[in-house]
């Protein structure tokens, strides 16, 4: 804390009151211009131009089938990707996998991510700039505060993509949840009925579009990927992971330990589909054992303090007027 004490009384005397803010703008216009070139250099590479010129032989077939086969990704992002995308390969991983999860699945996810905080990071720090110059540059203002209100805004534009991120996994397991229960009545009367689980995944993701649309596309997913002839347990788990929810992943194992020792169906969707019914009671019931709680604050807040003002008030007025006369 000393060193940065020093480091600022230095500044201030070689440049002024603001000193440290001149600093602070100059360095962040440096990096600015040290990351430039970095961004608009398109390094060549050979893997690079062997898929281009597979991209070009494609194009024969048209343009639709061309993407639709090679499945590439966003060619402005390319340039960009050792910036927009982490180096290291777990954190990658987390974060791609945290954006699957709150339903973002384009290939370009994680780079519209970084792009995000860092669009949302520069602007509201240039915001913050102006902000200060106009409305707060003429005042008495300390280091700390002009600090503050310059970096202050592009600290909050730099982590609200991940707290939009945060926010919409959040909901969407919630939704999974909630929607579960339902699906899986859907399923077990659709199986006993006589149709099988791709059929009965199909029914229920078409019923349930309209109440859960996160959970019907994951089973829609789910469906469409059978149908491409991948096998059952590997699609499960996948829609395990993608959901995130723990009554999922108790599901898909309950049905690939169905279909790997050859049990009925049916018979693990009936007790199953129990489970979930009973487990959404206990969140019912637990949600409304914590409401007593939740609104004896509230109660606290709103009527105590008018009654001891109706009860404490009169008695108060009483003893300041005879105080009063007293002292008269």
């Amino acid at each position: 804390m000393q060193f940065f004490t020093q480091i600022q009384d230095m500044l201030i005397g070689a440049l002024g009151p603001f000193g440290p803010v001149i600093a602070v703008g100059t360095l962040g216009i440096v990096l600015v211009l040290l990351v430039i070139p970095i961004l608009i250099k398109d390094s060549k590479d050979p893997l690079e131009k062997l898929k281009r010129d597979q991209r070009e032989r494609a194009g024969a077939s048209g343009p639709d089938t061309a993407r639709l086969r090679t499945n590439r990704k966003n060619e402005k992002l390319d340039k960009y990707a050792s910036f927009l995308e982490p180096q290291d390969a777990k954190a990658l991983s987390q974060v791609r996998l945290t954006l699957l999860q709150a339903g973002y699945r384009t290939r370009d996810a994680v780079r519209y991510y970084h792009f995000a905080q860092l669009t949302l990071a520069l602007g509201f720090l240039t915001l913050g700039v102006l902000y200060f110059l106009i409305f707060k540059s003429g005042g008495k203002t300390s280091a700390q505060q002009a600090i503050m209100y310059i970096l202050g805004p592009g600290a909050i534009g730099y982590m609200l993509p991940k707290y939009w991120v945060t926010k919409r996994l959040q909901q969407r397991q919630e939704e999974i949840t909630d929607g579960f229960p339902d699906s899986l009545d859907m399923m077990l009367t659709c199986v006993e009925a006589g149709q099988s689980l791709d059929q009965s995944i199909v029914r229920v993701s078409n019923e349930i579009a309209a109440s859960y649309p996160a959970l019907a596309e994951e089973y829609q997913i789910v469906a469409n990927q059978i149908k491409a002839g991948r096998d059952k347990p590997s699609v499960l788990n996948e829609m395990a992971e993608r959901c995130g929810v723990q009554d999922i992943s108790s599901f898909v194992t309950v049905l690939v330990q169905s279909q790997t020792f050859g049990t009925s169906i049916a018979d693990a969707l009936r007790v199953y589909a129990g489970e979930m019914r009973d487990k959404r009671v206990m969140r019912a019931e637990e949600k409304a054992n914590k409401l007593p709680t939740k609104m004896t604050l509230a109660t606290m807040m709103l009527t105590v303090p008018p009654l001891l003002i109706i009860l404490v008030g009169p008695s108060v007025i009483g003893i300041l007027e005879l105080f009063t006369m007293a002292g008269q």
